[in-house]
């Protein structure tokens, strides 16, 4: 487990960032996508790049978003005015899809990959940039988690409770997920031929038996998925600016 707030060494050898944005607004009440929505006076989505725009560590960006929402997100990223390349990556119709096209899309030159979910707004470039070294000083794949605070139920199907997991060994996964490409490429790969369908790109790695590493990261990294996740959002926003 690596601990991102103490992750400063710079390594010379940059990565290629993934930013899925290809969603929509139906848990939040909306027929839009929720990464369009406002939040603190510019969309949410806004937030998100700008935090990736920042990182040192990353000198290409690819967007994989859909075509009705490809014109509002043009003009975000042209008002942050991106000092790397940056790619419109049509997504698909599962996230697993939508992955999978943005793996298909990045540059030859590319050899490591982070992906984030759009929707987790308050990343910080620092939490891109430790992920990036990381990866790259190890060769492992890994994603950002932090421990969970709550006690974990499992529940059968009648809505009764048959297990209760040790707390200690619970960690909730987040994003920046970060992965040799070449590996990451040849498990979705396998997922489209076996017809596995998962919920973020650790969980193929995991069914391979491949080793994916824990970073700590910050559980204000949240992801916005309810209207009460954005309020919480929006108060995070203003203390970060009035500090």
């Amino acid at each position: 487990m690596v601990g991102w707030s103490n992750c400063m060494e710079l390594n010379q050898k940059r990565l290629h960032l993934l930013i899925v944005a290809a969603g929509s607004g139906r848990r939040m009440g909306h027929h839009r996508n929720k990464l369009l929505l406002p939040l603190e006076g510019r969309p949410l989505l806004a937030w998100t790049l700008e935090a990736a725009l920042q990182s040192e560590e990353i000198t290409w960006l690819g967007v994989v978003g859909q075509e009705q929402d490809r014109q509002e997100i043009h003009i975000i990223l042209a008002n942050l005015k991106p000092q790397i390349p940056v790619a419109w990556v049509q997504g698909g119709a599962t996230r697993q899809e939508s992955v999978a096209q943005g793996l298909a899309a990045l540059p030859p030159q590319a050899d490591f990959v982070l992906i984030h979910d759009g929707a987790r707004c308050l990343v910080e470039p620092a939490l891109f940039n430790c992920c990036a070294i990381a990866l790259k000083n190890s060769g492992e794949a890994l994603i950002a988690a932090v421990p969970v605070t709550d006690t974990i139920k499992q529940v059968d199907e009648n809505g009764y409770i048959k297990h209760t997991p040790e707390r200690s060994q619970l960690w909730a996964a987040q994003t920046p997920q970060g992965f040799s490409l070449p590996a990451l490429r040849a498990a979705h790969q396998r997922a489209s031929a076996e017809g596995w369908l998962v919920t973020d790109d650790a969980a193929l790695f995991e069914r391979l038996g491949l080793p994916v590493q824990i970073l700590e990261s910050s559980s204000a990294n949240l992801k916005i998925t309810t209207p009460l996740d954005l309020e919480l959002a929006g108060a995070l926003l203003r203390r970060r600016k009035a500090q």
